[in-house]
């Protein structure tokens, strides 16, 4: 009895540790006053119509929008065949490699992104807009590449090698057969992979620059000036954006078996 209080105890309080940061940030995007304060005294809606004014907002949606879909999109054009190439080939220095495309998800995203920074101020003047698309393909490699080969795995390779002896190339029993078959962890991979890089701020705080920020950069910017609770409203509408697309997701193609 004492151990099954215990647990609960424990869930309860994990529960609280997880959830209740956002459900301040909840509560306190309804409140009435010019500063965010907690509790609210009142309620009110126009910190939520006021996200849909402010113009460094709408501007750096756009970009966080475009930047995120480019490089999933890039990301997984590369981490496909190189998920392909792990899973179903051995090779000298497979290891190597698979450490070489993880090394992204495990060195902070601080030294990355200085890293990043030195070399395109070496190699010349890059756009900002390149060179934070760069940014954020490098950091969505590792993730694109897991999510697929752990769909890869789930895949019986001898209907592909089916395909291959009634004679498609294996070029063509690629496309044909293996892709369509793994499209939910390729969809759970680009969605995995869109919401790391529309959430970014490590990267994103080193490679933006004048004119060229991504939201989470402009929500700080916002923060260094004012207090008042459309910050609240808008982490809010993300919150609930990204929560809507992923069990969406989950209830359409069950991607948590893939991450």
């Amino acid at each position: 009895m004492k151990e099954s209080r215990f647990l609960l105890f424990s869930l309860v309080f994990l529960y609280v540790f997880l959830i209740g940061p956002f459900f301040l940030i909840f509560l306190t995007s309804f409140g009435s006053e010019s500063i965010m304060t907690f509790p609210p005294k009142g309620f009110s809606l126009r910190w939520f119509a006021k996200v849909f004014t402010v113009r460094m907002f709408l501007d750096s949606f756009w970009i966080s929008l475009w930047i995120g879909i480019l490089s999933t999109l890039t990301a997984l054009i590369l981490g496909v065949p190189v998920a392909y190439a792990l899973v179903r080939h051995s090779f000298p220095a497979k290891g190597v490699v698979e450490v070489v495309f993880s090394s992204p998800a495990v060195v902070p995203g601080i030294v990355i992104g200085f890293a990043l920074l030195r070399f395109f101020i070496l190699m010349g003047n890059f756009p900002l807009v390149t060179g934070l698309f760069l940014g954020h393909t490098v950091i969505l490699l590792p993730y694109t590449v897991r999510v697929v080969s752990a769909a890869l795995r789930n895949f019986d390779p001898s209907v592909e090698e089916a395909a291959v002896s009634l004679g498609a190339s294996p070029f063509r029993a690629f496309f044909l057969v293996v892709l369509p078959n793994i499209r939910a962890g390729v969809i759970a991979a680009f969605i995995l992979a869109f919401i790391t890089s529309f959430n970014n701020v490590p990267i994103s705080l080193l490679l933006t620059g004048p004119g060229i920020a991504t939201l989470p950069i402009q929500m700080l910017i916002y923060m260094e000036y004012y207090f008042d609770p459309t910050i609240a409203a808008l982490s809010t509408l993300l919150i609930l954006l990204t929560i809507l697309i992923v069990q969406g997701a989950e209830k359409a193609l069950g991607i948590s078996q893939y991450v």
